[in-house]
């Protein structure tokens, strides 16, 4: 629906008045802008002298910087098995770092199949020498706890 009237805000952001949509859309015009509705909640509803190609892609770049920023404070995980070999932990290792040095918390899990359950102990115990051995300085969020899978625990730098 065109309102009867607007408030013309210009391409400087200076405020040129009342008019009527038809006055204001030939103002547009002659200028060679468009007409970008500000807000419809106000009476009159606030239109100003834009760039509407412009204007869609502020808010789309605005949109995906809030996704990035959404995307980052979900932490990463890394997995390690109870018989992981030690190259194999010096890979993750380095991960781990680098997820820190990113300010990005990390989920620390152990997985345990089958008769790996039985020894829970060992794997509390290798799951702690393990995070002593990461070069980064961190604080643990979630403590050490059992998981469906395993043990957990989430991690972030210092």
């Amino acid at each position: 629906m065109i309102p009867q009237q607007i408030r013309l805000i210009d391409e400087k952001g200076q405020q040129l008045g009342v008019f009527s949509f038809p006055e204001a859309q030939e103002i547009a015009t002659t200028k060679g802008f468009d007409l970008v509705e500000v807000t419809k909640r106000t009476i009159p509803p606030i239109y100003k002298l834009g760039d509407t190609g412009k204007e869609k892609y502020k808010e789309e770049k605005k949109r995906k910087k809030q996704q990035l920023k959404e995307k980052q404070t979900l932490p990463k995980s890394v997995q390690i098995g109870f018989q992981e070999g030690e190259h194999d932990l010096q890979t993750k290792l380095k991960r781990i770092e680098k997820f820190l040095s990113e300010e990005r918390a990390v989920t620390i899990v152990m997985r345990l199949r089958g008769r790996e359950k039985a020894h829970f102990d060992l794997a509390r115990e290798k799951i702690n020498n393990f995070l002593k051995t990461i070069p980064v300085p961190y604080k643990i969020i979630s403590p050490l706890k059992k998981r469906p899978r395993g043990l957990g625990t989430i991690i972030r730098k210092n």
